[in-house]
């Protein structure tokens, strides 16, 4: 389906305002999402601009992980911290339907734009807070990243080989899942609001929430059995052989045998079928426990044949099996491409960017990626204009006072 096809069906989110008050990286990743499937989503930056535009790779001056956050959205700078600047965005809040920041807890408040506050202005907002550790509990003033939720989630506890140290991952993943799960409180509080009637409402989104509740049964096993689970490295304590394995011409792929009829055919393909007649290959966590045994029959039985033969010989087998991609690889491989998972936007600094198209589809509603991440600023006059009828002698006060751009000496 190519972009035009996607668009021409209704975007579900258009006539809904989103103000992204939200710095690296939950918060502004949320409001891509929305973006992503029609709301007007309008950055709201301090004059020296989300420090997600200098983290990473840039190239012309533009920062690259903004291109992919940053997308879909309208950029203006607003001072929060002086009255002026306030005073704007409560005039903005009036006329949008949703407000996501990441401050910490007391910060919206002193500056007279905390929930109370805000709710006042707008009986039908919708905001969103997302902290390290929520608005309450003992923990709620300190400050929060991605890196101590994966660490005080119990995921880092479980990454990693036995006999290594936890193991962090190398992106955001707990930001990541904590903004997949603030899109959906957002969907949900928007439901309660337009579907159920009523007022709008506030989302405590802590980063520690969502990635301990991804990680499953692990607190209900302890609570029954008083199990701990530990590091395996690729290895699972369900099923085996589950691992990494390297081919002969130095690729790696990964399987999984996940369900026994799986298993059997991969003892099966690599020529050893009186492995499933033993009384422990009946079930996963028996298996698991004869990792070492399949990890060197199956290991050596895909070190001896090229990465294509052993995709190859899956496939034919009907067995479980994906190759292990670094981006190059993945750019170019034909899933990818027939789904169009990966667009090419329009962008003002670059030309054009290539990103991550939308994370699903749906039959009867479009969403799109519009163009990558845009210029501190760019929209302010445009946006202040279109919302609270600024004129231009207003627009230069407040840039003047340092209120939309970063106050000189002249």
């Amino acid at each position: 389906m190519t972009q035009s096809d996607r668009l021409s069906k209704p975007m579900p989110l258009e006539g809904i305002r989103v103000l992204d008050c939200g710095t690296i990286i939950a918060a502004p990743y949320t409001a891509a999402l929305l973006g992503d499937w029609g709301a007007d989503v309008i950055k709201i930056e301090h004059p020296s601009g989300d420090n997600m535009r200098k983290t990473g790779p840039s190239k012309n001056g533009a920062g690259l992980n903004y291109k992919f956050y940053g997308r879909n959205k309208r950029n203006i700078v607003l001072n929060l911290s002086t009255p002026q600047g306030q005073e704007v965005m409560a005039g903005l809040v009036k006329k949008s339907d949703v407000v996501i920041e990441n401050f910490r807890p007391g910060v919206m408040e002193r500056w007279k734009l905390g929930w109370e506050d805000l709710h006042a202005i707008n009986k039908r907002l919708v905001m969103l807070r997302i902290t390290g550790f929520g608005q309450t509990g003992p923990y709620s003033s300190r400050p929060g990243f991605g890196t101590l939720a994966e660490s005080m989630s119990g995921y880092a506890h479980i990454n990693g080989y036995p006999d290594g140290p936890p193991t962090l991952p190398p992106f955001g993943l707990a930001d990541g899942v904590a903004a997949m799960a603030s899109a959906y409180a957002v969907m949900l509080a928007l439901y309660q609001r337009d579907a159920k009637g009523g007022e709008g409402q506030m989302i405590d989104m802590a980063l520690i929430e969502p990635i301990f509740h991804i990680l499953g049964g692990q607190t209900t096993i302890f609570d029954q059995l008083g199990i701990i689970q530990n590091r395996s490295g690729n290895r699972s304590v369900n099923n085996a052989p589950r691992n990494t394995y390297k081919t002969r011409d130095e690729r790696w792929v990964a399987i999984s045998t996940a369900s026994q009829s799986i298993a059997e055919r991969v003892m099966t393909m690599i020529g050893r079928p009186d492995i499933i007649k033993e009384p422990w290959f009946r079930s996963g966590p028996e298996r698991a426990k004869h990792a070492d045994e399949l990890d060197e029959l199956v290991g050596t039985w895909i070190r001896a044949r090229d990465n294509d033969e052993v995709m190859r010989a899956f496939e034919v087998a009907g067995a479980a099996v994906a190759p292990i991609y670094n981006v190059e690889q993945l750019l170019q491989d034909p899933q990818y491409v027939a789904r169009g998972s990966i667009v090419t936007v329009p962008d003002e600094d670059l030309g054009t960017v290539r990103m991550q198209n939308l994370p699903f589809r749906m039959s009867a509603s479009s969403g799109a990626v519009r163009h990558g991440g845009g210029r501190l600023g760019r929209d302010t006059d445009t946006v202040l204009r279109e919302l609270l009828d600024l004129s231009d002698t207003q627009l230069e006060q407040l840039r003047q006072a340092g209120v939309t751009q970063p106050k000189t000496d002249s």
